[in-house]
């Protein structure tokens, strides 16, 4: 097992969504952003990272039924799917290190909240925006700490992101529709700065 696994891991089997920093009641800015692309109820869309987001709840809620949702870690994954019973069945479960995934499915969107952070090297950078073109994604939501947010997370480093730098990791292939700061209230009452940014494929 590798060390970023076995740390997630860790996490989702000793920590509860109450106890994380990065859990929402409602994923409301990741919704908005999704909705103004105007998709098909039957697009493809995965989230990367959504571990046990309540995202995947909140868009089959809203009709869409071609979901996918990938993380590192098995419990994460496991704890959604009890959460969501008997609808968990319509969901592609795909465990991976992203950095690892090798697509065999094309999506529409690809939605990322608070996972592409964690990439600090520029090579892993490179790496998930190879992947992110394998898809062939539409759009893409990406969601991370801002410039005024914290410099770690579940007590790793990670990279902070302005308007400018964000879109830079991206502008070969995409260009930014809107790019905003939002500040995410933690579980425990605690405030992080975030930075959103959607993104649409270059017509090339």
């Amino acid at each position: 097992m590798n060390q970023n696994k076995q740390h997630w891991e860790k996490v989702f089997q000793t920590k509860t969504a109450e106890q994380v920093s990065w859990t929402e009641t409602y994923p409301q800015t990741s919704v908005d952003c999704i909705l103004r692309f105007g998709l098909k109820k039957s697009a493809p869309i995965i989230d990367v990272g959504g571990g046990d987001s309540l995202l995947v709840d909140a868009l089959l809620e809203l009709g869409f039924s071609n979901l996918s949702v990938l993380d590192i870690s098995a419990k994460a994954l496991e704890r959604a799917k009890e959460r969501l019973g008997p609808l968990a069945n319509k969901v592609e479960w795909i465990e991976s290190d992203v950095l690892d995934f090798n697509p065999t499915a094309k999506y529409s969107l690809w939605h990322d909240r608070a996972s592409f952070h964690f990439l600090t090297q520029k090579k892993h950078i490179i790496k998930y925006g190879s992947i992110v073109n394998e898809t062939n994604a539409q759009h893409l939501v990406i969601g991370t700490f801002s410039t005024s947010g914290p410099e770690k997370c579940s007590g790793l480093p990670i990279s902070q992101y302005d308007c400018n730098s964000l879109e830079h990791c991206f502008r070969d292939r995409y260009s930014q529709d809107e790019c905003f700061e939002v500040n995410h209230q933690t579980p425990f009452d605690t405030s992080q700065a975030f930075v959103f940014s959607r993104f649409s494929k270059k017509l090339i």
